[in-house]
């Protein structure tokens, strides 16, 4: 009987991202199923019959891919990113969309870092001491402060957790999210609730930006808004916000810094170079920790759907009534 094939996003067999805990997650795998490593976009060329699962990469997955791999059962994303995935032809073929969302202390915890690194502009004392400037500038105290989280998911949720008690009783810490009850969810965090996201660029002396999507939500228009002192921290994807924007507020000093977690790459690389942009490889969640639980969430997930069952974290629960997966529950 032919082993069941899975695809493995390549980074995960590089040797300096390797651990016995990363290890010990593939060889679970590797005793189920043959593994082949992919890097790029999965289209029809790269289609095979005995594919049954993919722990997948953030690159697109084309149309004719899902066609032509009959016997798919599983994309499971590595991390919480599922927007090129295409869910909505993976729902028409039958095939389920997971996320692996295990890492959102992590990402957390880089937000809160940098915001603290922004108050404190440690970014700017670095660069000006390596250039030979001696001179102390003013920074800025967390307790006293106000915080704006655009966004209060798991991740917002988890950073309002950290950042609270930093604040102090002095402190304010805003939020804004289009969920019901937002306002009682904040209150229970020491919050309030905004109901425009403008009041977080005009109150905060920071914003961080806790959003998932695919479109720009942050604009000139809310930038203008910021006080000069303030920052604008982005671990959520690069996408959020207009790129040409955001310096050309910079330029113009409506605000200090902003941070992104995303490569210089595309419409990023206006920003090489620029004194007040901090920018990190997409590297807000990887942790060597937290890149235990990504591997062991997405194996034990591919480990579910070969043996016949389902896997937690589904996005496309409606995939649970195609005909497809109704086959491969019943027949294994």
């Amino acid at each position: 009987m032919t082993r069941p094939l899975v695809y493995v996003k390549s980074d995960l067999e590089q040797a300096h991202l390797g651990s016995p805990e990363r290890a010990a997650a593939l060889g679970r795998l590797k005793e189920v199923a043959e593994i082949v490593y992919y890097d790029g976009v999965l289209d029809g060329d790269r289609a095979d019959e005995n594919l049954i699962a993919i722990l997948a990469a953030g690159q697109w997955i084309e149309p004719e891919f899902y066609a032509a791999c009959s016997q798919l059962r599983l994309v499971a994303r590595w991390g919480v990113g599922f927007e090129k995935t295409r869910m909505e032809v993976a729902t028409e073929h039958g095939v389920l969309v997971t996320t692996s969302p295990v890492h959102m202390n992590t990402v957390a915890e880089y937000a809160l870092t940098q915001w603290l690194a922004t108050l404190k502009r440690i970014h700017t004392l670095n660069r000006n001491a390596h250039a030979g400037d001696t001179a102390i500038m003013t920074t800025y105290e967390a307790e006293g402060s106000c915080l704006g989280l655009y966004g209060f998911g798991r991740i917002g949720q988890e950073m309002a957790k950290r950042a609270r008690p930093l604040l102090g009783d002095s402190g304010r810490l805003l939020v804004y999210d289009v969920r019901p009850a937002i306002g009682e969810l904040a209150s229970r965090f020491g919050a309030e609730a905004v109901s425009d996201p403008v009041e977080l660029f005009r109150q905060c002396d920071c914003v961080s930006l806790h959003m998932s999507g695919d479109e720009p939500l942050v604009f000139y228009e809310q930038l203008v808004e910021m006080q000069p002192h303030a920052s604008l921290i982005n671990p959520s994807r690069g996408n959020l916000v207009l790129d040409a924007d955001v310096k050309r507020a910079l330029d113009e000093d409506r605000f200090a810094h902003y941070v992104i977690d995303d490569p210089l790459t595309d419409t990023r690389t206006i920003y090489i170079d620029h004194p007040k942009v901090i920018a990190t490889n997409h590297n807000a969640g990887i942790t060597g920790a937290s890149m235990a639980r990504l591997d062991g969430c997405t194996v034990d997930q591919i480990l579910d759907v070969i043996e016949g069952r389902e896997p937690p974290h589904i996005l496309n629960p409606d995939a649970l009534q195609h005909p497809r997966v109704q086959g491969w529950f019943t027949a294994s």
